[in-house]
């Protein structure tokens, strides 16, 4: 699995586009990457992952405004491998949806998270920001850490800004066959299962504007079929939740 190994083809020159939009400093992720490197004692197996996800359909989930309409769709589909961003676990759990993979720069519900992690595999994101928090990941069971830099240590790059795209990603980078995007909207109109205060509106916008941007750059850099049941996005075809049926069964 040796592709596992390397970072998406042209990673580097997205992220240094993110690092001058935004003021972040390499410098500062650097450390984070090299930090949770020093607290992740055991992995999470990539082959187990690879078994979990590769050839199979996958349902990302954000925590857009569109989410609460999912949820009964969701509930119906029980076996299918699900992959949720941290923010959109509260209402996944309260509805009986279990995920199997939560991707999460700790910023979610951590109690939760770590509760979950017995049954679901954590993918904790180090960046300049979640320093402070990275000793958290001790608590959980099954994980497994990334970073937006380059390799460091067990610490892998899959590509992807925010929790949501870096789940689609994630399972690109896995071999999943199907991805269908569920509460992902990328609107102006930010989800209240996103958590986010009053006070960081503007920057969680500017965010989703290039999560956007990266998940449409993956559509031309993937094997899988991309399929949105959120707002429409290039890249990937946007079918309704009786077309999901037969787009899971093809």
């Amino acid at each position: 699995m040796l592709i596992l190994e390397l970072m998406i083809r042209g990673w580097s020159k997205k992220y240094e586009e993110i690092l001058q939009d935004f003021g972040y400093k390499k410098q500062n992720d650097l450390r984070a990457g090299y930090l949770l490197d020093s607290l992740l004692c055991k992995q999470y197996s990539f082959l187990k992952l690879g078994r979990m996800i590769s050839g199979k359909n996958v349902f990302v989930i954000g925590s857009g405004p569109s989410l609460g309409s999912s949820i009964p769709i969701l509930k119906q589909y029980k076996n299918i491998v699900k992959i949720c961003a941290d923010t959109a676990l509260d209402i996944l759990i309260k509805n009986g949806i279990k995920p199997q993979i939560i991707i999460t720069d700790l910023d979610g519900n951590l109690s939760l998270i770590r509760k979950q992690s017995n049954s679901s595999v954590i993918v904790v994101h180090a960046h300049g920001d979640n320093i402070s928090r990275l000793e958290f990941v001790k608590n959980f069971k099954n994980c497994l850490g990334t970073t937006q830099t380059r390799k460091i240590g067990k610490i892998e790059n899959f590509g992807g800004f925010t929790d949501g795209d870096r789940a689609v990603f994630f399972a690109s980078r896995f071999g999943a066959a199907k991805i269908f995007l569920f509460g992902m909207d990328f609107g102006s109109k930010i989800g209240t299962y996103s958590r986010t205060k009053k006070s960081e509106m503007k920057i969680k916008r500017k965010k989703l504007v290039h999560a956007k941007k990266l998940l449409e750059w993956l559509s031309s850099n993937t094997k899988s079929d991309l399929f949105t049941l959120s707002k429409p996005i290039r890249g990937f075809r946007k079918i309704t939740y009786k077309q999901l049926k037969l787009s899971v069964q093809s």
